[in-house]
C-alpha cells in the first residue's frame, strides 16, 4: 500500500534527521545493501523500514522519477 509505504519512509526519515544523520544517504545505503545498520533504532525506525518491500519501493521511486 503506497500510503503506508510513504508514512513509514517519513517516520524513518524524521527519526534519522532527529539523530543527526543525513536521512537520504542512510535510506539509500539501506536500499542498496539491505544492511539494517544504516537505519537507527531510534523511534523503532529500523523495524519500520523492514516492513517495506525494497523492490517495490525502488520500482515506485524510479517510476515517479521518470514520470516527472
Amino acid at each position: 500500500n503506497e500510503t503506508e509505504m510513504r508514512d513509514i519512509l517519513l517516520m524513518v526519515y524524521n527519526a534519522l534527521r532527529e539523530k543527526g544523520y543525513n536521512p537520504i544517504n542512510q535510506i539509500v545505503g539501506y536500499l542498496l545493501s539491505e544492511d539494517p545498520t544504516y537505519i537507527t533504532n531510534y523511534k523503532n525506525a529500523r523495524t519500520l523500514i523492514r516492513r517495506i518491500d525494497r523492490d517495490e519501493l525502488l520500482q515506485k521511486l524510479v517510476r515517479n522519477y521518470l514520470e516527472e
